[in-house]
């Protein structure tokens, strides 16, 4: 039997995380109706959804036949568990992004974004209840006490001060300043490369890997951030916003360094390239039971055109 494409392994993954995170968010009803409605209309209104895609595909690439720690049904609740927590903290980060005092922007993923759909307030609130919720919502996945206590540690620090967050405030320090590649790549393997990294590294951890593979998928983790966040730039310049269903030029508009802007689109590619033989080795390196589904996904983060 053949395996699905990358293309039909994200359509799969977009309905799974959909089931996953509507059971997931708080019923749109009730006394904080209005935060509730925020946060599962950011929450459920698609997208790439490429973190739990790699979470899914992570989970396939090792063999569950005989897991060593749960049943297969737990397996597949507690992979669920990970992907909605995880596409939760980026979901907050794109609300938050988007809000007046950071990119100000109005559209993201065709729509209007959170603050222009409800208000300011209720944007951030909206973040701040889907930051939370995700460490709420990995916290009772059906997993020894021990695994959850890693996993959670592994979220906490992809998503603050030693990850996303971080990421997000160098890039805001760097408006309108000349960064060099080693500073570029340091900004975007935090902002972008740590979330992209944990959703790998929570599902092996999950489905007992090694601490070999553990780290070796770590730095595959790393060089596909780098190839995802170097694909973005370019898109936002040779895209158009109808494609891309949030507004093209943005980074331009806003004076921020991009890997096109430092190094022209030719060479931007070519980084691109470089980062997906990277990490092509790394993954070599974690020698999967079967790295395909894994592999499929990376070349396609190359090769969108969205």
């Amino acid at each position: 039997m053949s395996q699905p494409s990358a293309a039909q392994r994200l359509d799969q993954s977009q309905a799974r995380i959909e089931r996953a995170l509507s059971a997931a968010l708080p019923a749109d009803q009730g006394q904080s109706h209005r935060l509730f409605q925020a946060m599962r209309y950011s929450s459920l209104n698609g997208g790439k959804r490429l973190r739990p895609a790699l979470c899914f595909a992570t989970a396939e690439c090792f063999d569950q036949s005989n897991p060593s720690h749960f049943s297969a049904a737990q397996n597949q609740s507690a992979i669920d568990a990970i992907a909605a927590a995880i596409e939760m903290i980026h979901v907050y980060s794109l609300i938050h992004d988007d809000l007046p005092a950071m990119d100000d922007d109005d559209l993201r993923r065709g729509q209007p974004t959170c603050h222009k759909q409800f208000n300011e307030a209720i944007a951030i609130l909206a973040g701040d209840a889907l930051h939370t919720q995700a460490f709420l919502t990995l916290s009772n996945a059906p997993l020894p006490a021990d695994i959850v206590v890693a996993l959670i540690r592994d979220l906490a620090q992809a998503a603050g001060a030693q990850g996303m967050v971080l990421g997000q405030a160098i890039d805001l320090a760097a408006m309108g300043l000349s960064l060099n590649l080693t500073e570029l790549k340091a900004m975007h393997e935090h902002k972008t490369g740590a979330l992209l990294t944990a959703s790998i590294v929570m599902s092996a951890r999950t489905c007992g890997a090694t601490p070999a593979q553990l780290t070796a998928l770590t730095e595959f983790g790393f060089h596909l951030g780098l190839c995802f966040q170097i694909v973005d730039d370019i898109l936002d310049v040779t895209s158009s916003t109808e494609v891309l269903g949030k507004t093209v030029g943005a980074d331009h508009k806003l004076n921020k360094p991009t890997y096109p802007s430092m190094l022209g689109l030719e060479h931007a590619k070519q980084l691109a390239a470089e980062c997906l033989n990277q990490a092509q080795k790394s993954l070599q390196t974690a020698a999967l039971p079967n790295a395909d589904p894994l592999w499929e996904l990376a070349r396609f983060v190359v090769e969108r055109d969205h």
